[in-house]
């Protein structure tokens, strides 16, 4: 007997993550609406966004994830990973549909005598069509036992082993590919810049002339990856020193739990 079970809906998503280093280009010029006009370029649904300015008075004062949100038509969640009186700094979730923050939090810093850059993570949870999805977003410090002992924490029960599939994880980890930090998580996830890429997975940084591959984007088992690329346009080498990863993900609709309605708005 041939069975009638159909295979459950899914809804195609683009996700990118995109360091943007304050929204200082690599020509020097400060401006967050030029991010915004990279992340249009590419078409994205949830925008994974790290090295955020909120309030500093090195730029200008504003609310950088709020400018871009705002041309974008998106909602912003932001975490501020370093705040210091009224300037922030940190990382930010942007999506175009409803969304609601989960989660936020610091990562372990490294035991040494001098101070170094804190380190945070974001969740949030986005329903784009009817399709519900948990994205974490972090960026990692510079440091070998500083990004394993953060990796530790994202990967432990209060951060994955607590987040409900299906999930993706973005951000610039500061790892290679092979290195202890990127098969912790590719042990437990799916690359999608490997999973999506036609041919070998393009590098992300510098913007310029990039050479490295640090920004990454895994996703849960039970998601399709369709498709992944690396923005290398004119624009997108001038605004920043990353260049954005985007994924296109086939992201399955759980009967029941995608309606819009379901999640607080931002």
């Amino acid at each position: 007997m041939t069975s009638s079970a159909q295979p459950p809906a899914a809804v195609s998503i683009t996700l990118a993550t995109y360091n943007v280093r304050r929204c200082l280009g690599t020509d020097r010029c400060l401006s967050p609406e030029r991010i915004a006009d990279v992340i249009a370029e590419s078409n994205a649904d949830i925008v994974a966004l790290q090295e955020i300015d909120v309030g500093r008075l090195r730029s200008g004062g504003v609310d950088q994830a709020g400018v871009i949100a705002d041309r974008l038509g998106f909602s912003s969640h932001f975490h501020p990973a370093l705040r210091i009186e009224e300037e922030q700094y940190g990382d930010a979730i942007l999506t175009r549909g409803r969304s609601r923050l989960v989660k936020f939090g610091f990562l372990p810093s490294p035991r040494n005598l001098w101070p170094s850059e804190p380190r945070g993570a974001i969740w949030v949870e986005a329903v784009i069509d009817g399709a519900r999805l948990q994205v974490i977003n972090t960026h990692f410090g510079l440091g070998r036992r500083e990004r394993r002992d953060q990796a530790a924490a994202l990967l432990g029960t209060g951060w994955i082993g607590q987040c409900p599939a299906p999930f993706v994880v973005a951000g610039d980890l500061n790892s290679l590919p092979g290195g202890r930090v990127y098969r912790s998580f590719a042990a437990r996830m799916r690359d999608a810049h490997i999973a999506g890429a036609q041919g070998r997975a393009a590098p992300t940084f510098p913007s310029r002339r990039p050479l490295l591959r640090i920004d990454h984007i895994f996703a849960s088992g039970d998601i399709d990856v369709a498709s992944a690329a690396v923005v290398r346009s004119p624009l997108a080498s001038l605004a920043s020193d990353h260049l954005p990863l985007v994924v296109r993900l086939h992201v399955p609709v759980e009967e029941g739990k995608g309606s819009l309605a379901a999640v607080d708005g931002a």
